[in-house]
């Protein structure tokens, strides 16, 4: 009996062993899926969302009750979602895959109707005599900014090699040109002479300054790190406008982080003083008839940002994608490479410089570092 009894309970114990690692191992599956950093978007033959996961949340921007149960065409544009319902429709009459199994790399778009690019990789499956649909969605934006960074630098050592050696056979050439036509231009009685000659000095130094920056745009020399106070870096670079701007009918005000007190960074002095002063000589520039501008640090977050806003007549919006492009200006004597400069020592900084401006209104520039000690740390009292 005892025999029999034992025969007779074994296989339920096994079965329900059996179903606890089933149980066990699905939970298993679920959690890894759920918790991936590929967005996983699951739908039936009726193109109804039956999975959502953590990732898809992320990258759409859509909660898991605005998705599930509901039709997957409320996330794809509506060229997408036509093409995508085709597909489905006809895989579940012929059974012929034609994307499944191979990845596309395809431009999504977030619920705030942001585009990014994305890899998305289909699969599909049968369960209980019904077809589901998965795809696995992998977020490019950062990838393709990486690669765009790296094909940009490559670019730029290969034109740096270029003007290294073109600036150097240009250089010498009008330092000869401008020596002899100033020694000229001292011997020359004629007035007529002068004045040509003196046209010639000022094209070799325009030439000059645009060989320089030539060389600083493409061949930037690294920045020389040591601790800077920002306000009293701020407070002598107001000290050289202030003069020019009340000359020129200009409001000038500066407005300091912790009242003014030392505010510490870890930066290149000079490289700082460049970009800042370029950018407040462009809002001088802007504000040929008088008008407001204002000099300012303040912590925000772990960075440290410095704005500089003018109330001049503002950049037009269909040139401002171009501002910081090489040899792109609105000036009659302007290399244009100014803010293209002065953008690559910021981000050579680890920082960013933007800009937000409305025609008729003004200019706002943001430079912003980030702080290599905390915040509560940078004030010193």
């Amino acid at each position: 009996k005892r025999c029999s009894s034992y025969k007779k309970n074994k296989p339920t114990k096994m079965i329900n062993h059996t179903n606890k690692n089933k149980a066990r191992e699905i939970a298993i599956l679920k959690s890894a899926v759920e918790n991936t950093a590929e967005a996983f978007v699951t739908i039936d033959e009726k193109h109804t969302v039956v999975f959502f996961n953590k990732a898809a949340q992320k990258i759409f921007g859509y909660s898991p009750d605005e998705v599930m149960g509901h039709d997957l065409n409320m996330i794809m544009a509506p060229d997408c979602s036509r093409d995508h319902y085709a597909a489905v429709k006809r895989y579940v009459e012929t059974r012929i895959p034609r994307r499944i199994g191979h990845a596309t790399e395809m431009i999504a778009t977030r619920k705030n109707g942001e585009k990014f690019p994305a890899n998305i990789s289909f699969s599909t499956f049968e369960l209980e005599k019904r077809l589901y649909f998965t795809a696995i969605i992998t977020d490019l934006t950062e990838t393709k900014a990486l690669q765009e960074r790296t094909l940009r630098a490559e670019r730029l050592a290969a034109l740096g090699k270029f003007v290294a050696e073109i600036t150097h056979e240009i250089k010498n050439p009008l330092m000869m040109i401008g020596g002899f036509a100033r020694q000229l231009i001292h011997d020359n009685k004629d007035d007529k002479s002068k004045r040509k000659l003196d046209i010639i000095i000022d094209e070799v130094k325009r030439l000059e300054n645009l060989v320089t920056s030539l060389r600083e745009y493409y061949l930037s020399p690294p920045i020389a790190i040591e601790k800077i106070d920002l306000n009293k870096l701020l407070k002598d670079i107001f000290v050289l406008i202030k003069e020019e701007c009340q000359r020129k009918n200009i409001v000038a005000g500066i407005e300091l982080a912790g009242e003014g007190k030392p505010l510490f960074i870890e930066g290149d002095n000079d490289r700082l003083k460049q970009v800042i002063l370029n950018i407040l000589n462009n809002g001088i520039d802007a504000l040929d008839g008088g008008g407001k501008l204002v000099l300012r640090s303040q912590l925000v977050g772990n960075c440290i940002e410095i704005t500089i806003t003018d109330t001049g007549y503002g950049i037009p919006k269909k040139i401002q994608e171009k501002i910081f492009d090489p040899f792109f200006t609105t000036k009659d004597q302007g290399t244009g490479l100014g803010l293209g400069i002065s953008k690559r020592i910021i981000e050579d900084h680890n920082g960013m410089l933007s800009f937000e401006s409305e025609e008729g209104k003004g200019t706002l520039f943001t430079i912003t570092i980030p702080t290599a000690i905390s915040p509560k740390e940078t004030i010193v009292n």
